[in-house]
């Protein structure tokens, strides 16, 4: 059994199980009030036990954890609070990962592994726009063209829209309106750095699942200072991580401790404006996702930002200190207070508004899956360095990566653009050799192409039989179910 995990301390230790662990969990509080320490804090716990980890760093103040602390004399103040003699400080095996390849491994998805239902909350579309988007991935489907980046999905939409009348028996009405706003949409995500997301070679989910010589967990980092420029962008690329978890990792029950965990930083973003078809999907992979061995955790400011549903199933809570300045704020404490199991002897209401840095409410789950009740306590101290780190420190542990080399260079294979392209042209060439008269309703062109698009659908059909191995099929949320057999190493 893994030993249990030093949370906090009140009067007495305060230990996290790692058996509940995958339970999920909620970090809450006002900015400034000690969450990122939290964080830092279960992740370096989880990393002794041989858990990997995945955390976004959207302040830059995470990347510390591959160095050793020592530094800090808070740090220090805190151990020996905790009674500690010889406080261990340490560095822990970190992988650093960028979308936009600058500060990490580049981190892609291809547009076919993120699926329209993704997609379409990037590109922030309505209904009908979004019902469009759905019939151009349907059309490249059942073509066996792949989407691999943008210029690809571009090709598709203006394929789908000069070829709108034949493929409304089949698909349904195409708007060009649609089609129009779609390509501006994504117009504004190339403009934002976002094409450098979409492309080959994709992220391989075993990557982010690895231990270190000496049996620890690697925590896979996100730069994501930049990224959070684009919050839409950067909470859907979020979940479109989770769902890969979720679609790729097979069915394991209950463990001694899981077999990942996946810190959500500024939850509230993947949340705001959610439709409720992208809630009911999201609500239900997190409930699922727990016996894939995968612990989630949400931190936010509030856990009103969380819905009702989801939270719900958060049984492990450190809950940091909330203001109370306007009637929001004090509508929001009252609601964070009920969360808590009650205890007797504590005033939770009151105690979330008093709360100091590094202080918390706590409550996580006992061996038997019971919430505790909640207490007030000390975080436990780091072991690593608080705060960033040095860009030659950066590049020295990107370097060092087992990985490094792998990612660093885009692929662009044969995809929807090329093929659609290379059928152009061929349509081009046999109607300039076309000799015959039009018919009434048709030209050679048409005629052309549509033989052309016959054989290349067969042909590529037998292609994407060959390379992926299976029918393309896609998973709760609209990824590609059990993507990373497409991809090549």
């Amino acid at each position: 059994m893994a030993d249990p995990i030093l949370l906090a301390k009140d009067t007495d230790d305060i230990y996290l199980l790692p058996k509940m662990a995958n339970r999920h969990g909620l970090i809450a509080g006002a900015t400034g009030t000690g969450k990122s320490v939290t964080l830092r804090v279960l992740a370096e716990q989880f990393s002794l036990l041989g858990i990997p980890v995945f955390m976004a760093d959207v302040k830059g103040d995470l990347a510390g954890i591959c160095q050793s602390g020592g530094d800090n004399p808070k740090v220090a103040e805190r151990a020996q609070w905790f009674s500690f003699q010889d406080f261990p400080y340490a560095a822990f095996p970190v992988m650093f990962w960028d979308v936009f390849g600058e500060q990490g491994h580049p981190l892609r998805s291809t547009i076919s592994e993120m699926g329209p239902l993704l997609l379409g909350r990037v590109l922030n579309l309505n209904d009908t726009q979004s019902g469009v988007l759905s019939l151009v991935f349907k059309v490249a489907d059942d073509n066996g063209m792949l989407l691999l980046d943008l210029k690809d999905l571009r090709a598709m939409l203006a394929h789908v829209a000069e070829n709108a009348k034949s493929l409304t028996i089949e698909y349904g009405n195409v708007s060009a309106a649609s089609v129009g706003a779609i390509q501006r949409r994504l117009l504004e995500i190339e403009q934002q750095g976002g094409d450098a997301f979409f492309g080959e070679p994709s992220l391989n989910i075993e990557d982010l699942m690895q231990t270190d010589d000496h049996g620890r967990g690697v925590v896979n980092i996100l730069a994501a200072d930049r990224l959070m420029q684009a919050p839409k962008l950067y909470a859907t690329f979020l979940l479109w991580l989770l769902s890969e978890l979720y679609e790729n990792l097979p069915e394991v029950g209950d463990l001694e401790k899981p077999k990942m965990v996946f810190f959500f930083d500024e939850a509230h973003l993947l949340f705001d404006d959610a439709p409720d078809a992208l809630l009911q999907k999201i609500e239900q992979v997190v409930r699922l996702i727990r016996s894939k061995g995968v612990g989630v955790y949400f931190v936010s400011q509030n856990p009103t930002d969380v819905p009702d549903v989801v939270l719900s199933q958060l049984g492990n809570r450190v809950q940091h200190a909330l203001r109370a300045f306007t009637p929001r704020d004090q509508k929001a404490v009252k609601t964070a207070a009920t969360t808590f199991r009650a205890n007797p002897d504590l005033d939770v209401e009151k105690a979330i508004t008093e709360l100091g840095v590094g202080e918390a409410l706590v409550s996580v789950l006992d061996e038997k899956g019971t919430p505790g009740i909640v207490r007030r306590a000390l975080i436990a101290p780091p072991h690593s360095r608080l705060g960033a780190i040095t860009a030659d420190e950066r590049q020295r542990t990107i370097r060092s990566s087992v990985i490094y080399g792998h990612y660093e260079s885009a692929v662009d294979r044969e995809s929807a653009y090329e093929l659609l392209k290379e059928r152009r042209a061929q349509a081009q060439e046999v109607s300039q050799q076309q000799q015959a008269p039009a018919r009434e309703e048709s030209s050679p062109l048409m005629d052309a192409a549509g033989d052309i698009l016959g054989s290349f659908a067969k042909s590529a059909a037998r292609s994407v039989g060959t390379s992926l191995g299976r029918q393309i099929m896609r998973g709760v949320l609209g990824s590609l179910f059990g993507g990373t057999s497409s991809r090549r190493r």
